[in-house]
């Protein structure tokens, strides 16, 4: 007779191995693009963002939405929440569970500079990450597991712009939006768990006081 696993132990164990194909594939930092910094040699990541802003100051941010079922998230719900399991965002899944939510848009949480949109393999496939200017100070929002992406490195966005859909990571998973909100920019991606969240914020807080 075959052995009965307990169902919270495959939960931890597909926890786990997920995890460990994350750090299995390390993606490389993002950066600015080579466009922008050759332009500006001697200028820092960070006064290269505060020159891309002033000049732009209609892409400054004043408000925050939710990245999907726009602006209040109707229709989904947050299956992993920030600091569940050592969780660094949050997972927004649809209400119809599984992959109901298959190509669903997800939108900016607000204006911002486009600083990398690309796949970087791993469990995280498709990535988005913006950079929010917000009342002198800087935020990043990571969106992750698109299947699709609508938006390039370097462009600038505005709050509720649809810029990709929802994915698997390349069939990792079933379908979800994985979403981080940084108070600390130009971190390398990371694994998405990690008992030290510092540079990381709660999404859900974060959105609802701003």
């Amino acid at each position: 007779m075959p052995t009965i696993i307990p169902f919270r132990v495959c939960i931890l164990l597909a926890f786990y191995f997920l995890l460990s194909c994350q750090e299995k594939h390390p993606p490389s930092k993002s950066t600015l693009p080579k466009e922008i910094v050759s332009q500006n040699p001697q200028k820092s990541k960070s006064q290269l963002l505060d020159s891309l802003f002033t000049t732009h100051k209609e892409y400054i941010s004043f408000q925050f939405d939710f990245p999907v079922g726009k602006p209040t998230s109707k229709g989904y719900y947050n299956a992993q929440k920030f600091r569940e399991n050592d969780h660094l965002g949050e997972d927004w899944n649809g209400v119809g569970g599984g992959n109901s939510d298959l190509g669903d848009p997800i939108y900016s949480i607000s204006n911002g500079y486009v600083y990398s949109s690309k796949n970087i393999d791993g469990g995280w496939g498709n990535v988005i990450r913006i950079i929010h200017s917000y009342k002198n100070a800087y935020y990043e929002s990571i969106y992750a597991h698109c299947d699709t992406i609508f938006i390039k490195e370097g462009q600038f966005i505005r709050r509720g712009e649809k810029i990709g859909t929802i994915g698997t990571a390349n069939g990792t998973y079933l379908a979800h939006l994985h979403l981080e909100i940084r108070d600390s920019i130009f971190m390398n991606i990371g694994a998405g768990y990690s008992a030290d969240s510092k540079g990381y914020i709660n999404p859900t807080e974060f959105i609802k006081t701003h």
